[in-house]
């Protein structure tokens, strides 16, 4: 459910930049205009100043520049044009204002217009602006300056034939290449199909440790218990060094021993009171003073394939004397190593650790 949810965003998300992108992306138009003079020369001029507009036809286009009769925005249901020249392709030259930029190249386009070149108002220099005309898509349409469009005017006012050329210029805004941001989008839903894919596996991989996990610390409790079961307990009695001695306890609860309290004895020799060393031992499944392994020392091997380590971390058991000093601490590190304490009863009596 999560992954359509972050690919319906990503869809959404590219949509709107493909759409916007394209909306930044501009293209020039190359105007070429040539005329006679006065003195019989012919002149031409060209620049890159014209600005397809955002639903043009980007491509070239031809013919003599007219002007509408009358109004020069050539605004209106049919305005007329002065078509005084024999040559069949011709191109609009309109002033903006009074109606919108798709009202003028409907109307030029009606009559034939093989372009329609829109001039900025007066005073605006030869500023221009990506125009938008969504009505009119396929047609060839452009704006100029007006210094460059009043220009051209001019020159027709006095009678003089201009022809005109539109190329196609460069293209402008953030996105130069559409191809480059083909393949950013490509880039991004593979990378955004990469994480989804390391994020599957990483949340399966560890939902698979942890029900192993669980599993292998199921089984090594049950066998714990079956352990448990192959220790000896037994009651103390009046006269048992463990209720004489003011030095033994249990390096569980840290209490004395008393009569009848009932103890456990492990495979080390250990003893702790049965309450106290059970739940410990289901647990840790090792002695708490030496780290003996009592599954190991009862024979129960560990599945090795789990790969989990169960031993405790090393830590340090300290037993003390209630109201006293600490009497001896038993560093739990290397089970393989001798263990040295300071009692000296725990020297005297090997069997006790």
């Amino acid at each position: 459910m999560g992954s359509g949810k972050t690919q319906l965003f990503s869809c959404l998300l590219f949509g709107c930049l493909l759409q916007h992108a394209a909306g930044f992306v501009f293209w020039t138009a190359v105007v070429e205009i040539s005329y006679v003079n006065n003195q019989n020369v012919t002149i031409d001029k060209y620049c890159e100043c014209g600005i397809f507009g955002r639903n043009s036809a980007v491509e070239r286009a031809q013919g003599v520049v007219t002007l509408p009769k009358g109004d020069p925005k050539g605004c209106g249901p049919d305005p007329v044009y002065n078509r005084n020249s024999s040559s069949p392709a011709w191109i609009a030259l309109v002033k903006r204002g009074n109606c919108t930029f798709s009202e003028k190249i409907q109307a030029a386009t009606r009559q034939g217009a093989a372009a329609v070149i829109i001039y900025n108002v007066d005073g605006s220099g030869n500023t221009t602006t990506h125009m938008s005309h969504p009505e009119t898509t396929g047609a060839v349409a452009i704006m100029i300056g007006n210094f460059q469009g009043m220009e051209i005017v001019r020159l027709l006012q006095n009678g003089t034939e201009v022809q005109m050329i539109i190329e196609v210029g460069s293209p402008h805004g953030p996105w130069m290449d559409m191809y480059w941001l083909y393949f950013l989008s490509i880039a991004f839903f593979i990378a955004i199909t990469g994480a989804i894919a390391y994020f599957v596996f990483i949340s399966a991989n560890r939902l698979y440790s942890l029900r192993r996990h669980k599993r292998a610390e199921k089984r090594l409790k049950n066998e714990a218990k079956k352990a448990i079961q192959r220790l000896e307990v037994r009651s103390l009695k009046r006269g048992d060094e463990e209720t004489t001695s003011e030095i033994l306890m249990c390096a569980v609860c840290i209490e004395s021993y008393k009569i009848g309290d009932v103890v456990t004895v492990l495979t080390c020799d250990h003893i702790f009171h049965k309450a106290c060393i059970e739940p410990w031992l289901l647990e840790r499944r090792t002695c708490p003073m030496c780290k003996c392994d009592i599954l190991k020392a009862l024979g129960v091997e560990e599945d090795s394939k789990d790969g989990f380590s169960h031993n405790s971390p090393p830590e340090v058991t300290v037993i003390t004397v209630a109201g006293g000093e600490a009497m001896y601490e038993v560093p739990l590190t290397d089970t393989a190593s001798p263990q040295h304490y300071e009692n000296r009863a725990f020297e005297d009596e090997p069997s006790r650790g």
